[in-house]
């Protein structure tokens, strides 16, 4: 398809779609004169998911630029290319001037033995890497510093309704039948599902506080 076709189908400029070129969001079509380039079904896929980083997910241009790196690594196996693309994406960060204190040591031993208690070992072992182990020390520790006992045994029912949705996602992501698809189609829905999952977690506790308390 020519760029405007492009356009049209993506529901972006034509201009846009020149930026993203520019910036490395989208490979180059494949040239067939000196001033035109044809598309194809792959562009238009990696098209959606540049604007789901962007304008869903809030990822900076350097930071998508980073995440489709490693999407489109195919030397490296599927396990390293989806990590590497996790990682890749934004993270919540400690506040300025934060310090370790006793909330946060308490918060990694609790998050630690969480990780042993459920089985999660890959987790374990690269926890000192991982940019998620991180954000979760750092929200248990902000708990416990506003006297909430958060510990390991509290957070053991939420981590095994997680390995489920994380069992339904692969699920997801193995019905399209290329490394690259399922890549892509595993960050899309990173991006996508957190906040349907926030949605559904916010609904199900009102549903459930009407339940036990009823409407006062």
């Amino acid at each position: 398809m020519r760029l405007s076709e492009l356009s049209e189908r993506s529901g972006l400029s034509t201009a846009t779609i020149k930026y993203y070129l520019r910036e490395g969001l989208l490979a180059p079509g494949r040239r067939i004169s000196a001033t035109t380039a044809d598309y194809d079904e792959a562009h238009l896929r990696r098209l959606r998911l540049v604007r789901t980083l962007l304008q869903v997910g809030g990822v900076s241009v350097a930071a998508a630029r980073e995440v489709l790196k490693h999407v489109d690594d195919d030397s490296l196996g599927r396990t390293i290319r989806l990590g590497a693309a996790h990682w890749a994406l934004p993270h919540p960060s400690a506040p300025d001037g934060a310090q370790e204190d006793e909330a946060l040591a308490t918060a990694r031993r609790e998050v630690d033995r969480l990780l042993d208690d459920v089985g999660w070992e890959s987790a374990r072992d690269l926890a000192p890497l991982n940019p998620d182990h991180r954000s979760l020390v750092e929200a248990v520790a902000s708990l416990i510093r506003l006297g909430y006992p958060w510990n390991a045994e509290m957070m053991t029912p939420y981590a095994r309704m997680m390995h489920q949705v994380a069992v339904h996602d692969l699920d997801f992501t193995e019905t399209y039948p290329s490394d690259t698809e399922q890549v892509e189609a595993a960050v899309a829905a990173t991006i996508l599902l957190e906040p349907i999952l926030r949605g559904m977690h916010r609904l199900a506790q009102q549903e459930e506080t009407v339940r036990r308390y009823g409407i006062t």
